[in-house]
């Protein structure tokens, strides 16, 4: 019995160490992207097709990715963390490609994972594959907070 309840104790203090946010630490995380939620914080591709005209109020990193990519998997946490680190200054955003394929035909991803790069007044870029931490902050530091 004394060693059920100290196992029961163990994973009580385990469970809550893990479920609790730290103190004062922005909570901001990707956000999953339909295409009509794309449609209005992104590009309204259909209204205006010729054009490049982002919607948003500040700079964003657009994730094309798969539950079932190994890659994706791997840059997942780096874009918790960057949500994480960079909530008031950019939104990060992810599109399962197998959920909306559409969205992924219009930018042309091929390979995932395949991130769409945007700053504010300039045109976007794409980068392919999965980044490195380092990449992600030099990107977003030099290209869309500049």
């Amino acid at each position: 019995m004394n060693r059920i309840t100290t196992i029961l104790l163990s994973l009580f203090i385990v469970v809550s160490v893990y479920a609790a946010e730290p103190a004062g630490k922005d909570t901001a995380k990707p956000i999953e992207l339909t295409k009509a939620a794309f449609l209005e914080k992104v590009f309204n591709y259909e209204n205006n097709p010729e054009v490049w005209k982002y919607n948003g109020d500040k700079p964003a990193i657009v994730d094309f990715y798969a539950t079932w990519c190994g890659p994706c998997r791997v840059t997942s946490p780096i874009l918790k963390e960057l949500a994480a680190e960079y909530g008031g200054e950019i939104y990060i955003y992810k599109v399962d490609v197998d959920k909306e394929p559409e969205l992924a035909r219009m930018f042309g991803v091929q390979s995932i994972p395949t991130f769409l790069f945007i700053p504010m007044d300039e045109q976007p870029q794409m980068g392919m594959g999965a980044l490195p931490k380092k990449s992600f902050k030099e990107v977003i530091d030099t290209f869309l907070l500049k």
